[in-house]
């Protein structure tokens, strides 16, 4: 059995782009939009693209910003300037 990872974003402006980002770029991450928040849960990996939530946002974003919007998240986290990804060891 694969271990989900999770992540859970602020229901912010930066925050609702970065989930749309997630959610076109792992089809198989499911999100539970809560009233502060939106919790997103994948099997195994989850990978954030700073190029996709540049092109939602309208402006350049780097993946160290994403620390500005989370919650809470389930994994170990490798980041760099592309991107970051949430896995499990």
């Amino acid at each position: 059995m694969i271990k989900p990872v999770s992540i859970s974003i602020q229901n912010t402006q930066d925050g609702f782009a970065i989930v749309e980002a997630i959610l076109a770029d792992n089809p198989e991450a499911q999100s539970s939009p809560l009233p502060a928040m939106t919790k997103i849960d994948c099997p195994g990996r989850l990978e954030i693209r700073a190029e996709s939530v540049s092109e939602r946002l309208g402006r350049d974003w780097d993946p160290q910003e994403i620390h500005l919007s989370v919650i809470s998240l389930s994994g170990s986290v490798d980041e760099d300037d592309g991107s970051l990804i949430i896995f499990w060891r």
